[in-house]
């Protein structure tokens, strides 16, 4: 039941979507700017659509991942939580993708406020999940030097955790201090995590050499 969580999610948000059809403007808003302004439209079919075949793409994609990865036996000690980041990871697509065509049918949805805090969630349960990621070829924080030294991949994936995690807080915060500024705040935060986990992996390589 666990594996096929995600397919109920999508088959739900696609029932949805055909539910929603016959009252769906011809023109839909599908992206909002950072004061929540409307500022991306799509046309009826793919405001409707786009989203839920999208997520069926990186399912499937995440399902066939274990099978071509070269050390795929490294991701069977990690599957448990390999299966819950995919549900994670599809459970904030199809949310967004039900804000998306509520707020089209004109329910009160606030997408400045969902959008951020629904990813800083998924970065917070990213974050939490990274320690537990053995050395792979597909997922995970993946440079030349965690792919060449378990003890390295290990190390930066714990690093890594900590500031993913701290910077998926800062995005939920910024969902509802409601700061133009916060939020470019939060976004740097985010952009500052990532590099500052590559920094270190190349730190601990090199520590780990002499």
């Amino acid at each position: 039941m666990r594996k096929w969580f995600p397919a109920i999610l999508i088959a739900g948000a696609l029932a949805f979507s055909l539910i929603a059809w016959p009252r769906l403007p011809e023109q839909m808003v599908t992206h909002w700017n950072m004061r929540g302004e409307p500022d991306g439209y799509s046309s009826r079919l793919l405001g409707a659509f786009m989203i839920p075949v999208f997520t069926l793409g990186i399912w499937l994609l995440l399902l066939a991942i274990p099978y071509i990865d070269p050390r795929r036996a490294n991701i069977e000690k990690f599957r448990d939580t390999y299966e819950t980041l995919i549900i994670a990871v599809v459970s904030i697509m199809v949310l967004l993708h039900v804000a998306v065509v509520g707020a089209a049918l004109g329910w009160p949805i606030a997408i400045a406020r969902l959008a951020p805090f629904a990813v800083g969630a998924l970065l917070v349960v990213l974050g939490n999940l990274l320690p537990r990621f053995r050395s792979n070829f597909f997922m995970g924080i993946r440079t030349p030097w965690t792919l060449s030294s378990d003890s390295v991949w290990m190390k930066t994936h714990r690093v890594g955790g900590y500031l993913i995690v701290g910077a998926g807080l800062l995005l939920i915060a910024s969902a509802f201090v409601q700061s133009a500024v916060f939020s470019y705040v939060a976004f740097a935060g985010t952009i500052f995590a990532a590099l500052a986990t590559l920094v270190y992996s190349y730190i601990a390589w090199r520590a780990e050499s002499r």
